[in-house]
């Protein structure tokens, strides 16, 4: 039997894809739901139907940016044998996404995120799923070199992890800020250097 109404006429990814550069350039406070319309291109009641409220858009949008970045983690640390080629790697690609745009934004999650976890505390939960995340997939990248031998046996896996994480969220602060790519790049490859 045929369903009624009509078919959908968006593309769910699609649509997801257009609010996450929406709420990346403006933030979730500062959209409306009339920039999500515009960007979706969709009508306001079939984007309450589709995802539910701005909150809610945005979770999805965050989620799937989350998805998409532990597919690029995983491919830039582990698809390189050398430890400190698989860092600046995993830092370039992340400036790659940095700064697409005429103007740099930084790292969606960080950027965004960040500001509203103090409003919202499903954001809040939100974010240190992702923070503990990333921190966990550096550290298994960390622990693989100690096992290799191409890392020092009693080095403190945590804490490095933690701290080639905060070069991250510092590189995509530093991106919306204004500071040139080139400047980052040296940025990571000191860090890089020290740390690994």
């Amino acid at each position: 039997m045929k369903k009624r109404g009509r078919p959908l006429k968006y593309d769910h990814d699609e649509a997801l894809d257009s609010a996450i550069q929406v709420f990346w350039s403006k933030g979730l406070t500062a959209t409306s739901l009339d920039d999500l319309a515009d960007a979706m291109n969709m009508n306001r009641p079939s984007i309450y139907n589709a995802f539910g409220n701005k909150k809610s858009i945005y979770r999805k949008a965050f989620a799937r940016f989350v998805a998409q970045l532990g597919e690029q983690l995983d491919r830039n640390l582990f698809g390189e044998q050398d430890l400190k080629k698989a860092m600046k790697q995993f830092y370039s690609s992340a400036l790659d996404t940095y700064f697409i745009g005429a103007a740099p934004l930084g790292c969606f999650v960080t950027c965004t995120a960040v500001v509203e976890a103090a409003t919202y505390p499903e954001i809040r939960k939100d974010l240190d799923v992702v923070i503990k995340r990333i921190d966990t997939i550096i550290e298994k990248r960390l622990l693989a070199a100690q096992q290799e031998g191409s890392w020092p046996k009693d080095g403190d896996t945590e804490n490095v992890a933690k701290l080639l994480h905060a070069t991250l969220q510092s590189l995509a602060v530093r991106a919306r800020s204004g500071e040139s790519r080139s400047s980052l790049k040296i940025m990571y490859s000191s860090a890089v250097d020290m740390l690994c």
